[in-house]
């Protein structure tokens, strides 16, 4: 059962039909590496100010992060909610398994004393690793889930799969087995021990090897991959989100409008780079005025139709 403020806070973060319409700008090392490894602390914050101030008027919530993100929180419209990571940006690469790492300088108390409404951490998760690699990161998410509750936040968990021993997450061979990671890592993390509010997950299939969206070979008739949306949807009882995990803005909106008429139930979206990538390169070649004039066009189109698009296939969280 969520405590009031709890419920409240889940209340701000989604929009009067009840469901998720999420900016995500939380993006650090994948930022910087969009925009060049010569990119300055002052411009990345400038670069995340530019797009809270230009798109959060159209979202029901920005994700940003403690590192870069504060400016950009002034930035922010009023009504729109406030998510914050908490995670270090990355992995540990020194051992397998790559375990994740929280931000030493901060905990849920202070981030919520410092405005967030909301708390989100990511996760690589296999659920085929050995069981000594996955019990410490199931410890590692009940922690947070412990937090979480006694500060009265919601927690949003960010599950990306992988296999160790498939390097290109968006090829072929890792494709065929990417249903079954996705499905297997939601319904564990459903479990009500680790105090999750709402799941952040990838969609269950690469849409790129699916029957009528792929440019190459295809993996996955339409109905194979609408069932594995279904299977998604059914596997947990959690509020869940999909993350838009860089693919176009275009194809984005199309696997959603996918997953509705395979009567998935998901909950909204936190979108990151589909929405505000190209700004990022604009950023870099032209500088701010060329950002702030692509978010006010390419960027506000990208983000009104994806809502567009959410109003007839996300669910109401019913909060």
């Amino acid at each position: 059962m969520k405590s009031e403020a709890k419920t409240a806070r889940l209340k701000k973060l989604t929009n009067e039909n009840g469901y998720f319409s999420a900016l995500a700008i939380d993006q650090r090392g994948a930022l910087k590496r969009m925009m060049g490894d010569d990119t300055t602390k002052e411009q990345i914050e400038n670069f995340k100010s530019l797009v809270s101030g230009n798109l959060t008027k159209y979202a029901s919530a920005i994700l940003l992060d403690p590192e870069y993100g504060w400016p950009a929180v002034n930035e922010k419209d009023a009504n729109c909610g406030l998510l914050v990571a908490y995670e270090k940006t990355g992995y540990d690469t020194t051992e397998p398994g790559r375990f994740p790492s929280l931000l030493p300088e901060w905990s849920v108390k202070r981030l919520v004393e410092k405005g967030a409404d909301g708390i989100k951490v990511l996760i690589y998760h296999d659920i085929d690793d050995p069981s000594d690699i996955n019990e410490k990161k199931d410890v590692f998410v009940e922690r947070i889930g412990s937090e979480c509750k006694a500060e009265e936040v919601p927690f949003f968990l960010e599950i990306i799969t992988y296999d160790e021993n498939i390097s290109d997450a968006k090829g072929l061979e890792y494709a065929k087995v990417k249903p079954r990671k996705v499905i297997e890592s939601m319904r564990h993390f459903s479990q009500a021990r680790f105090g999750v509010d709402v799941l952040k997950m990838e969609v269950p299939v690469n849409m790129n090897f699916v029957e009528g969206y792929a440019e190459g070979e295809v993996i996955h008739t339409q109905e194979e991959a609408a069932n594995y949306f279904k299977q998604q949807s059914e596997v947990s009882d959690i509020p869940y989100i999909f993350l838009s995990a860089g693919v176009s803005a275009e194809l984005f909106q199309e696997t959603l409008k996918f997953a509705r008429e395979a009567s998935a139930s998901f909950h909204g979206v936190l979108c990151g780079r589909a929405t505000w990538s190209g700004a990022a390169h604009r950023y870099k070649e032209e500088g701010t005025n060329a950002a702030e004039q692509w978010l006010q066009k390419d960027g506000k189109n990208n983000i009104t139709e994806l809502n567009a698009v959410l109003d007839h296939t996300a669910s109401s969280c019913g909060y």
